[in-house]
């Protein structure tokens, strides 16, 4: 009996000791496997979450929206004008893993995070995967960013004939323009987007010194052929200023007479001077903003 009981108590010991172990391990997952979905940057994009804002306008789902100035909880459709205060998509309550809502009438569920259908046109050229979605001049409807702009998202699709409809938009001039309109599904993520420079032979000192003057962007065809055409220019101002100096020297130095006929001469060819440097200004001119 002694024997039988002092196995029992060892074995019951052993069981103890094996269970809080495994409690011990339990414990210590238990976090780690939080830290590790909560830590996950795909998890997290992917989640989708909605807020709910007031709106007094008719928002169709997908449409993207903009905070109303000077305001923190009504949105209206987002505009080129009002690109700077997007805050994300209008979507259906129930698309959401996590949604925010303060019951009162009049709401829309706005999604801030996660791949949602997004309202889109080629308005500002075609939008392929992976290409930043900004506002566009039609209400809600997105476009694609190609300058410094606040997007709403990134396109995790295409837009084409088979997912859009052909439309008919009158810009500010009245004139109309044929374009596409349709859904695409855009990871939403509210962000500043930057456009990297074009990758060009022309130093961006010159590029810069080139659109100053011509006042807009200048292409690099028109900047190579105005420094072609700057730099024979100072090959012949200064080989005419070098044969000035030169044939002034040796004659003044031969007869010390020929002093005014010197300076005559000098007059005339920088009177040269000027003109071809004036002609040239105005050549480099004429082709950076025309061509």
């Amino acid at each position: 009996m002694t024997i039988q009981k002092t196995v029992g108590k060892t074995v019951k010991k052993q069981k103890f000791f094996f269970y809080q172990s495994i409690k011990r391990k339990r414990l210590l997952l238990t976090p780690v496997l939080l830290v590790a979905i909560l830590s996950s940057p795909t998890a997290f994009a992917l989640t989708d979450i909605s807020q709910s804002y007031s709106s007094s306008q008719q928002l169709a789902v997908g449409s993207i929206v903009s905070l109303v100035k000077n305001t923190s909880d009504q949105v209206d459709a987002a505009l080129s004008t009002n690109v700077n205060s997007i805050v994300g998509v209008v979507v259906n309550s129930n698309n959401s893993l996590l949604s925010l809502s303060t019951g009162q009438t009049g709401q829309v569920q706005v999604a801030t995070s996660g791949i949602e259908e997004v309202l889109v046109s080629n308005i500002n050229g075609n939008i392929y995967q992976g290409n930043e979605v900004t506002a566009s001049p039609i209400s809600g409807v997105g476009m694609l960013a190609t300058s410094d702009i606040k997007v709403v998202g990134i396109a995790q699709g295409t837009l084409n004939n088979t997912n859009g409809t052909t439309e008919t938009y009158s810009n500010k001039s009245g004139q109309k323009h044929t374009i596409l309109v349709g859904e695409i599904p855009v990871l939403v993520n509210v962000s500043y987007y930057y456009k990297l420079p074009d990758k060009t032979l022309i130093p961006s000192a010159i590029q810069n010194i080139a659109d100053s003057l011509a006042g807009k962007q200048v292409n690099t065809a028109p900047i190579l052929i105005s420094m072609a055409i700057f730099i024979i220019t100072i090959i012949v101002v200064a080989s005419i200023v070098y044969s000035m100096i030169r044939s002034s020297i040796i004659s003044v130095g031969r007869n010390p007479l020929s002093q005014s006929a010197v300076f005559r001469g000098i007059i005339q060819l920088s009177g040269l001077v000027v003109g071809i440097l004036v002609v040239a200004v105005i050549l480099i001119y004429m082709i950076l903003t025309k061509l």
